[in-house]
């Protein structure tokens, strides 16, 4: 079993070779803003704002008029991206990704199968239970913004605003109640550390403040934050 400080360090090794932490780089926000793609709240019956390359809903090739409901699965493909919205939540997909929606007349579950996912969420009524599911993680959320890296044995979450109670799927003992205002407290949630162990301080990298602002936009809403803008450098492709 590999140490903590040896997963982090394979792990930022490989960000840098991939190209996660290009300094100044906007994402697929320059290109979309380059066609004039304005962000506003999206129509009733439109699903997506924006997307490029292979993305599929319900394994059908979509485009921009592809409706996406609770209980649809979306994947993408090598450099794709979809950036969409499901009633009151709003999110991007990133390249080689795939995630579930699930839920009655609201989405009440979020399986992210495998790859990366920003999204932004409504707040629920007292009854109206949220989470998010990794293969290692299990994140119940209210009223928040979280950005997800889900791979075989690690989880990589950064609660942007909001409450979020974390938990290691396969270790009861490694649980975290986080409220943030502001990326505050990203965190790994591994699968074969110790007992009590598997939630552990993760840097912020990969996701923006723009693209949490264009994603609240599509639902009608503002980020809760004003000014000082987060602007860590992140990749430069999806």
């Amino acid at each position: 079993m590999k140490n903590l400080d040896d997963r982090r360090r394979e792990f930022l090794l490989s960000a840098l070779s991939a190209g996660l932490y290009a300094t100044g780089s906007m994402g697929i926000l320059q290109p979309v803003w380059a066609m004039g793609k304005i962000p506003k709240q999206l129509v009733p019956g439109k699903s997506i704002y924006d997307l490029s390359g292979d993305v599929r809903v319900d394994g059908v090739p979509a485009t921009e008029e592809t409706l996406i409901n609770v209980n649809s699965t979306v994947k993408t493909g090598d450099g794709s991206h979809v950036i969409f919205a499901v009633g009151k939540d709003a999110f991007v997909l990133r390249s080689n990704s795939s995630v579930k929606v699930e839920g009655s007349s609201i989405i009440s579950q979020i399986r992210l199968i495998s790859g990366k996912l920003l999204s932004v969420f409504g707040k629920r009524v007292e009854k109206q239970t949220l989470s998010l599911h990794t293969t290692t993680a299990t994140i119940g959320i209210r009223g928040t913004g979280v950005y997800l890296e889900a791979e075989e044995k690690q989880t990589y979450v950064c609660t942007c605003y909001g409450t979020a109670e974390l938990s290691a799927n396969e270790d009861s003992k490694s649980v975290e109640r986080v409220e943030t205002r502001h990326h505050d407290a990203p965190r790994f949630i591994l699968a074969d550390q110790s007992v009590g162990k598997n939630i552990q301080p993760a840097p912020v990298f990969n996701h923006t403040d723009d693209e949490l602002a264009l994603v609240e936009t599509l639902v009608g809403r503002v980020v809760p934050f004003s000014g000082g803008a987060y602007s860590s450098p992140r990749k430069t492709t999806y």
